[in-house]
Order: C-alpha cells, then structure tokens, then sequence
C-alpha cells in the first residue's frame, strides 16, 4: 500500500492495519526464519533461532530488538556494540548502530529516518531503565505502582514501534506531520485513547 493511499484511511484504519503491519511482518520472518532454521537442523547445524519471542511478548524496545532477528542482532553486539564501548556508551551507540542497521536494509531516507525515530524513543526508555535498576518494591502498594508504570511503559513502546515502522517503510518522514495530525483530530483523538487502553490492557 503506497503512502498516498494511507492518506485516505480514517485513525480507525491506520491503527488496525498499522499494528497489523507489525504482526504479519512478524509472523512473515518468523514462518521463513523458522522453515530455514528446521532445514538446517535436519542438516546437523544448529542455528540460532531468531524470532525467540512474539512480538507481543515484548513490551520493551530492548527486549523486541534482541528477539527481532535475533543472529543479526547477536552479530551486532559481537563486532559492533561491543567495540563501541557496550554498555558504559550505550546512548551513543543505539545511533550509530540503527545508522547501521538502515543503511544495511537500504539507502533510504524513509529508513534512515525509521532509525533516528527509533533512537529516539529509545534514549527516554534507558534513562527511565537506569533510574530504576536498583528500585525495589517494599510493599504491596509499591508494587502495585510499579507494575502499573511497566504497564504504561509497554503501552508507550508499543506505539511508539507502530509510529516508526509507518514512518520508516510507509509514509517516509514526509508524511510524519500528517500522522500525528490525524491523531490530533476529534475522530483520532478518540481513536488515539482507544488504542492506548487496548495496548495498555494488552500489556498487562
């Protein structure tokens, strides 16, 4: 479906098949992934299995990335995080290696801009990550809170995974102004609320 076609869809639409985007993908590289991988047993070699997870299993950016092709991904931490500095420059390096990742798939700026949107809803994610590493709940309330947060936080990367994905393989950054004001309108407002509560729900 071309961008100009999107344009013709309600916040209804966009948000259906935009998250049905995201699970037919899945389920695409998975069935592929997985038919390969059973062929290669067969053969005697043990490959890594690389959809680990659903993508609804997910509910943070770090842990949908490392069960989203996950050799690739491991191949990326071996020869390119890792050389990077790890860890102790990890805000630097989700940059230069969804740089990486984009120019690998294609040299398109719908791409690159996929990346950068991702990096950036991805930094937010590790600030509120290390803040609360060494948080523990000293109470049922405690939590309760703290169960609610990781909620609201699944339900916020689970958008924010839809909203780069539109971007960066439908609608390019062009189409980013008009996405979110879609969104802005009575009708996507509404939608807009709907969907967190579903994701939200989901989450939990």
């Amino acid at each position: 479906m071309t961008s100009a076609s999107w344009k013709m869809l309600s916040p209804m639409d966009i948000f259906i098949i935009g998250y049905g985007v995201i699970n037919f993908m899945w389920l695409k590289f998975f069935l592929i992934w997985r038919f390969f991988r059973f062929c290669s047993l067969i053969a005697g070699i043990e490959a890594p299995e690389n959809m680990p997870k659903c993508v609804n299993n997910c509910h943070d950016l770090e842990s949908f990335w490392k069960s989203w092709h996950a050799s690739f991904n491991k191949w990326i931490v071996r020869y390119m995080y890792i050389p990077l500095g790890g860890s102790q420059r990890k805000l630097l390096n989700i940059w230069v290696i969804f740089t990486f990742v984009a120019v690998w798939h294609d040299l398109e700026w719908k791409l690159l801009s996929w990346a950068w949107l991702t990096c950036l809803f991805f930094v937010p994610e590790l600030l509120v990550k290390s803040a609360t590493n060494a948080y523990q709940a000293k109470g049922a309330l405690d939590g309760f809170i703290f169960r609610e947060l990781r909620a609201a936080g699944g339900t916020i990367t689970i958008t924010c995974l839809m909203v780069a994905n539109l971007v960066g393989y439908v609608i390019g950054p062009s189409g980013f102004s008009w996405l979110i004001s879609q969104f802005l309108s009575k009708e996507g407002l509404n939608v807009f609320g709907f969907m967190l509560l579903t994701f939200y729900v989901g989450t939990k």
